[in-house]
């Protein structure tokens, strides 16, 4: 197997890792090819292997040319022959239903012949792709087949994907069911957004830098925006989406997740644990709402028939596969955020997120406040360009600063101009899926980049009071934006009440 340190600067614990929903999309799309990249950067341990777990019935000889065939389509790069054929050697398959208790018999069976054949210590990672209503069940089951307890001879731990929960009291409720079995420190709640690097990254532009953080807060900062907008529709999806909603799908993980690391307090260390502090701090300071303030202060959208990026003709919502033709789940959701605390008292956070929209981007939006002016007054300047620094997630990531200059010339006139950096452009092309650092992280039990159980319900402590009011007030003008524009009107009167806007990038999008 080819070793490329740049991946990581130590190698993981040796570990079986066991796929629960092997034969889904993430499996194929996400968690092989993250799994492969691990290998070619030479991060994962030679002591290793996988187990899939699903329902489909085939035998570790078919699964394997299946998963073969998966990486060869989706690995965003040329795969290496030497380091596929290494990991795919390391590929087994068990079939069974997550209820039955045989099939956790059986895997604890293979668990002790793959540890032996392969000399691998008894650490076990359980990955659940499942679907949520198996994700206490699976847990449970493992218990009872005595594959959840750490002995001293091994770790045990479990990645859980999004949703976590519906709502406080479900979210509540796995937790408590979870702790049955398992201890919260066996726990990782997955959120894929955390894997990507410019996500990572603002701890470090705001806590390594000293040109940032002294103005990181009201004093300076006027107010920050938060977008996160998807160009696809629910792409076939309606069944689950009709069920969730953007509400449920991205604002207590994606959107409030990237809240806290930009508005938490400097942590005392990168431990694990003082990192996730301050980030409950943040979800804790969000001040609540009432049903007036959900009322004022969120917008809800579901897209009507209308144009996509590339001009194809895209059909509404409500006329998917697996949809209510009279739904009235949201597609589409801006919410005005205030955070109570010293730092940001006063200061606005806009976060806005939907399908069907113009163009896929994800940015991060601080806005700084004007300068006084008084200096420019007998001049041709009318008014001063406000500063921006944008932290751009996805698709092409990076960091942009926006300025004003001087204009060439005698005459006292300012231009705006930008300043950009792009990783690519520093740090070569990366092939990362979004889950590699995720599953690295785990399997050296580094908790960091996951959710704890109080932020989970932190988090849902403050989208609650929403989803309450939306349930018991129906949407009675849906749809209410086109496909392919930036939302409905409402998500921009939002912010023109306060005599803002929503940000226009030129480099990006406009809307």
């Amino acid at each position: 197997m080819s070793e490329d340190n740049s991946l990581a600067s130590q190698v993981s614990d040796p570990c079986v890792m066991v796929l629960f929903g092997a034969s889904g999309d993430l499996t194929k799309r996400k968690l092989i090819p993250a799994l492969y990249n691990l290998a070619k950067g030479g991060a994962l341990s030679k002591d290793f292997a996988v187990i899939g777990v699903a329902r489909s019935g085939m035998s570790s000889e078919e699964f394997r040319a299946k998963m073969s065939e998966d990486v060869h389509k989706f690995a965003n790069s040329e795969v290496d022959p030497e380091v596929w054929n290494w990991l795919e050697s390391r590929i087994y398959y068990l079939s069974g239903g997550f209820s039955d208790d045989a099939l956790y018999a059986n895997l604890k069976g293979m668990l002790e012949a793959i540890t032996k054949d392969h000399n691998i210590k008894t650490n076990y990672l359980y990955y659940l792709a499942t679907a949520p209503n198996f994700f206490g069940e699976v847990v449970h089951k493992l218990g009872a087949a005595g594959l959840a307890t750490e002995d001293g001879n091994g770790w045990r731990r479990v990645i859980i994907e999004k949703p976590f929960g519906r709502d406080l009291d479900s979210a509540r409720a796995l937790n408590a069911n979870l702790r049955e079995v398992v201890k919260e420190s066996q726990i990782y709640r997955i959120d894929h957004y955390l894997g990507k690097e410019t996500v990572q990254n603002i701890l470090v532009l705001r806590f390594a830098n000293g040109i940032f953080e002294p103005i990181w807060n009201r004093r300076y900062i006027d107010h920050i925006q938060i977008t996160a907008a998807e160009a696809v529709n629910v792409e076939g999806r309606g069944g689950y989406y009709d069920t969730s909603g953007a509400l449920r799908d991205m604002i207590p993980n994606h959107l409030f997740q990237t809240v806290t690391l930009t508005a938490m307090e400097p942590p005392i260390s990168f431990e694990a644990d003082a990192v996730r502090d301050e980030q409950a701090k943040i979800l804790h300071a969000i001040q609540p709402m009432s049903p007036e303030d959900v009322l004022r202060r969120t917008v809800r959208g579901q897209y009507g028939d209308g144009v996509g990026p590339k001009g194809e003709r895209v059909i509404s919502y409500r006329t998917e596969p697996s949809v209510n033709p009279t739904s009235n789940t949201e597609t589409y959701v801006a919410m005005k955020l205030n955070i109570d605390n010293w730092r940001w008292a006063d200061v606005p956070f806009y976060l806005r997120t939907g399908k069907a929209l113009p163009k896929r981007v994800t940015e991060i939006s601080i806005q700084f406040k004007r300068a006084p002016f008084m200096l420019f007054r007998d001049t041709p300047v009318e008014k001063l360009v406000t500063n921006r620094l944008v932290i751009h997630v996805q698709p092409d990531e990076g960091i942009s600063m926006h300025f004003g200059a001087k204009v060439p010339g005698p005459i006292v006139r300012l231009g705006e101009v930008d300043m950009d950096f792009n990783y690519v452009d520093y740090f070569g092309k990366t092939t990362n899926t979004g889950y590699e650092r995720l599953i690295y992280d785990c399997m050296l039990g580094d908790a960091t980049l996951f959710q704890r159980a109080d932020m989970v319900e932190a988090a849902w402590g403050v989208v609650n009071p929403i989803i309450d009011v939306w349930s018991a007030l129906p949407a009675r003008n849906f749809p209410n934006y086109a496909a392919g524009t930036w939302g409905p009107k409402e998500a921009d009167e939002l912010l023109e009440r306060d005599g803002r806007r929503w940000r226009k990038s030129e480099k990006d999008f406009s809307g």
